[in-house]
């Protein structure tokens, strides 16, 4: 009886704690997957790249990457890495809107 009741917590304690583990696995493949990309195929340099966060939002899609340059610290761009790696949008911050920064200035769009 005492093996049955702590087969049953461990069992309580998986199944809680395996969502956790999905969203920071999921947070990580897809930074990697961009990276990649962002280092491979678009051929920026590492000191190029000031920030790749992998984010698992509310909307669809659950999972998408948010990258930062050194060049343009004031934008985010938004990627998907579902199947192939693309740049879906961006968003100039509050602090970069103030600084003037429009859409026309932007370095790191990609035309799609």
């Amino acid at each position: 009886m005492k093996i049955l009741k702590w087969v049953l917590i461990l069992l309580v304690i998986v199944i809680f704690i395996t969502p956790f583990f999905y969203v920071q696995a999921n947070k990580l493949i897809y930074a990697n997957k961009v990276t990649s990309y962002l280092l491979n195929v678009q051929h920026y340099k590492k000191n190029e790249i000031k920030s790749v966060k992998g984010i698992w939002g509310i909307k669809l899609p659950s999972f998408y990457t948010v990258v930062v340059f050194e060049n343009e610290p004031y934008v985010e761009y938004i990627y998907f890495a579902h199947n192939d790696v693309m740049q879906f949008s961006h968003n100039i911050t509050e602090e970069g809107k103030q600084l003037g920064i429009t859409d026309s200035d932007l370095k790191n769009i990609v035309a799609n």
